[in-house]
């Protein structure tokens, strides 16, 4: 009655940081070999950049062997965590919070893109839960604007958090 299944999954949570990120290279929030499921991200970002815009990378998600393409592949920083249009409403941005993703903290001095902005948000996969059997690997490009509106790779300030459960033994 009291062993552990060996198909147990048991609750890891990882912290990672890089400042800056690399120039054309993703974040990589989290890898893993084994069998288990993702649970959710919480990034903080800090644009090292005025006059900018950092929330268009893409959230990839490669399980079980990928290795040119993620099996999941988002449409940008925005629309995985819930928000659209850079999160302005009134002409600043604005913190929400929601059941499984949010904002809750927001730092624009100038409410906009002329300063050095900071974010903190957040995604769980409640209802919608990625599975992998032999490994995950969780990225995000650090893509936005800079000055001229352009869009192109940027070197932010990211730091992330990522919860999942997975069989052991883990690395």
């Amino acid at each position: 009655g009291d062993e552990i299944p060996d198909s147990a999954c048991y609750f890891h949570a990882q912290f990672r940081r890089q400042n800056p990120c690399p120039m054309h290279e993703d974040y990589e929030i989290l890898r893993t070999s084994g069998r288990g499921v993702y649970l959710g991200t919480v990034l903080g970002v800090r644009s090292l950049y005025t006059e900018s815009w950092w929330g268009e990378g893409e959230m990839k998600f490669n399980l079980d062997g990928d290795k040119d393409y993620p099996t999941i592949c988002g449409t940008g920083t925005e629309d995985y965590f819930g928000g659209a249009y850079d999160w302005m409403a009134g002409g600043a941005y604005n913190t929400y919070s929601a059941p499984y993703m949010g904002m809750y903290h927001v730092i624009a001095p100038d409410g906009r893109y002329n300063s050095q902005q900071r974010f903190s948000l957040y995604r769980w996969h409640i209802p919608d839960p990625i599975r992998f059997e032999s490994d995950l690997k969780v990225t995000i490009q650090d893509l936005g604007w800079r000055g001229d509106r352009t869009y192109l790779p940027r070197k932010d300030d990211f730091f992330s958090m990522a919860y999942w459960y997975q069989t052991l033994p883990t690395a």
